[in-house]
Order: structure tokens, then C-alpha cells, then sequence
């Protein structure tokens, strides 16, 4: 009796083992949404030869990804040109993707908080971050709209090419020439017109609708007469005051101002307004975007367009 009864318990213990392990594995598979969970996605990527980088913006990712070639497979997570960066709010999927990469670029400078917060919920211990703002050295309070800055841009390339290299040591010298080809033959036309604009049109009196340009300005050597607290107002999605309001009026009433340059992904109506007043003053209007336009654009092609816009705008006022 006592031996029947021992066999019965085995076989129930058995049974139990068994639907165990097939309710584990129906757990570990993928999600309803198709996309793989950490686990699963941290295991492949032991497997797979190329580095799993996700970058927070795609102006960041077309760099990583043009410096990595295919030893690297880039995921941006902001993409939409309808997105704003400042606004955004991360979704499960995100954390499932910075959960499993091995390389997560992101801006700092309070611009996406939100990746910083997916990195402290998913910490891995070989996983490689790069914060623009540490690579910089740059205050929480800095211009956060670093990309648009081409010496910072060169710094962000180097340490990106440099962490690369670490992590893939055994493919160091791809790397290099990678970062070479980008610098020198990628980045030439974006280079030569920062140089070209800089020696024609230094000095030259701009406005700007909000502060993502004001680095490039600063490199090209543009007078941008914006009261720099507007500009930062109409970043952070607050009310500028009333002076710096009215001190704009006057420069685009009195045409103080050679160009207006303008963020058609923050397009208020108060930003409107401004754009309406110096269009009807014959004063040309550049659109810069704060993301690729289009989403799938290269980082190059993307300044490029828009530094065209401007020079010929300034050549159409100067007549130079």
C-alpha cells in the first residue's frame, strides 16, 4: 500500500514539473506586442555579432550608426518629426530596448529625462552609456540643443568611436576608418558651408524663435539679437516677458534683424505671430527642424539642407 501510494506521489510531482516548465516557457517567449522581452533580447545579442545600440533622438543615431557600419544595428527612439523631444513619455517598448542594449546614447541637459530614468530601471553592468552633456561637461541649465553645434558634434563623434572600440575591440580598426570616411568625406559639405557662412556672413544680425539654433549662430559667427531669455521661454513652453516680447516687435517692426530663423516643430501661435510679422516686413524666414526632416534622413544631409536655406537667405539680403 505504502509503495502504490509513493508511486502516485511521483507521478502527481511529475505532472507538476512538467506544467511548470511549459507555463515558464510560454512566459519567457515574446510579448503581445511582438517585441522581444529583456531577457530574451540581452540573449540574442550575446549571439549576434553587431553591436545593439539605441540612441534617445535620431540625430544622434545617424552619427552612431554611420560611425558603426555594419558592426553596429542603431535603434532611435524619438523618430517622428511630430514628436516633441521635451514632452515625450516613454513607453514599455522603450524599456524593453534600452533594457537589452549594450550602447544607449542619450542628450542630458534636461532635454530627455526619460532615457535617464529607463537606464536607472534597467541597469546592466555591461552596458555602455553615453550622455552627451558628461561628454561636454556642460551645467543641467546649458543649451541643451547640442547637435546643432559642429565643434560639439566632433566631440560627441570621438567619444563614440572611442566607446565603440572598447566594446568591440576586436573590429578597433573598422572603427577608425569608419570615423575617418564619416569626418572627412560624410560631414564635407556640412563643414564647408559652416566655413563658407562664417567667413561671408559673420556678424550678420539674425533672430531665432527659440534657442535650438543659438549654438550654430554662435559658430558661425551670426549676431543673434533675440534676448537669449526669449528663446529659452519659448524652448521650455512658457511665456516669454513682456519686454523680451516687445523688443522682438521692434526688431522685426524696424528691421533689425537680416534673417528669422524658425522651428517649424513649435509653431504657437505666438511663435506664428512673430513668423507672420517679419514675413510681411520682407524679412526671409530659414525652417530649421529639432529632429531629422525626413525621420530617415542622415544627420549630414538633414544641416546641410538647412544651412543652404540660410545661405541663401543671407545672400539675398546682403546681396553678397
Amino acid at each position: 500500500m505504502i509503495r502504490w501510494r509513493t508511486m502516485i506521489l511521483s507521478i502527481v510531482a511529475l505532472t507538476v514539473t512538467g506544467l511548470g516548465v511549459l507555463l515558464l516557457g510560454a512566459c519567457s517567449g515574446d510579448d503581445s506586442s511582438g517585441a522581444a522581452t529583456p531577457s530574451s533580447a540581452a540573449n540574442s545579442n550575446v549571439s549576434s555579432a553587431k553591436i545593439q545600440v539605441v540612441a534617445a533622438e535620431n540625430f544622434w543615431g545617424s552619427i552612431a550608426s554611420q560611425i558603426g557600419g555594419n558592426k553596429v544595428s542603431v535603434t532611435a527612439i524619438i523618430t517622428s518629426p511630430d514628436t516633441d523631444p521635451h514632452d515625450y513619455e516613454s513607453t514599455p517598448s522603450d524599456g524593453r530596448r534600452v533594457a537589452s542594449a549594450q550602447y544607449v546614447i542619450y542628450n542630458g541637459l534636461g532635454y530627455d529625462p526619460w532615457a535617464g530614468q529607463l537606464l536607472d530601471a534597467n541597469p546592466a553592468r555591461d552596458r555602455t552609456t553615453l550622455k552627451v552633456q558628461d561628454v561636454l561637461g556642460l551645467q543641467d541649465d546649458d543649451n541643451p540643443h547640442r547637435w546643432y553645434s559642429p565643434d560639439d558634434v566632433l566631440k560627441v563623434i570621438d567619444q563614440i568611436s572611442a566607446d565603440y572600440k572598447k566594446i568591440g575591440a576586436a573590429d578597433a580598426s573598422y572603427f577608425d576608418s569608419q570615423k575617418t570616411t564619416f569626418e572627412t568625406v560624410a560631414l564635407k559639405q556640412y563643414n564647408d558651408l559652416v566655413q563658407a557662412i562664417r567667413q561671408k556672413y559673420s556678424g550678420a544680425p539674425v533672430a531665432a524663435t527659440e534657442s535650438i539654433v543659438s549654438p550654430l549662430a554662435d559658430a558661425l559667427g551670426l549676431n543673434m539679437l533675440t534676448p537669449y531669455s526669449f528663446l529659452q521661454a519659448i524652448s521650455e513652453g512658457t511665456d516669454p516677458t513682456a519686454q523680451d516680447k516687445a523688443t522682438f516687435d521692434s526688431q522685426i517692426a524696424n528691421k533689425e534683424i537680416d534673417v528669422l530663423l524658425f522651428n517649424t516643430q513649435n509653431a504657437r501661435p505666438d511663435v506664428q505671430r512673430l513668423v507672420d510679422a517679419a514675413t510681411v516686413r520682407g524679412i526671409p524666414i530659414v525652417e530649421v527642424t529639432e529632429t531629422l526632416i525626413p525621420e530617415d534622413a542622415t544627420f549630414q544631409d538633414w544641416q546641410s539642407k538647412q544651412l543652404q536655406s540660410l545661405q541663401k537667405a543671407l545672400a539675398q539680403v546682403t546681396g553678397r
